[in-house]
C-alpha cells in the first residue's frame, strides 16, 4: 500500500512544472502539453482522493477530466495551426497582432 501523501507530492510536483512551464515557455506546443501535465496532475489527486475515501467519483471525474484534455488538444492544434499559417512560428507573443 502505498500512502496517499506520495500521490499528493507527485500530483504537486507535476503540476508545478505544468505551472513553469505555462508561465516561461513561449511556443504553443510546449504551452499546451504545460496544460495537459497540470491536468493530469488533478486527475492523479482525484483518483487518490476517491481511493482514499473508497468510491469511485473521483474516477468518474477523471474520466471528464480527459474528455476536457482531448477537446483542448484538438482547439489547441487548431490555434497552433492557424498561427503557423499566419506567422510561419508558433510563438504565441505574435498572436497579439491576430486581434480585430
Amino acid at each position: 500500500m502505498v500512502p496517499m501523501e506520495y500521490y499528493l507530492l507527485l500530483s504537486a510536483a507535476v503540476f508545478c512544472i505544468g505551472v513553469f512551464g505555462v508561465l516561461t515557455r513561449r511556443s504553443a506546443l510546449l504551452f499546451l502539453m504545460s496544460v495537459e501535465l497540470m491536468l493530469n496532475a488533478a486527475s492523479v489527486n482525484l483518483v487518490a482522493f476517491s481511493w482514499f475515501h473508497g468510491n469511485l467519483s473521483g474516477q468518474a471525474f477523471t474520466l471528464f477530466v480527459m474528455a476536457l484534455a482531448a477537446a483542448e488538444v484538438a482547439v489547441g492544434l487548431g490555434i497552433i495551426l492557424t498561427l503557423y499559417r499566419n506567422f510561419d512560428d508558433i510563438d504565441v507573443t505574435n498572436a497579439t497582432t491576430m486581434r480585430w
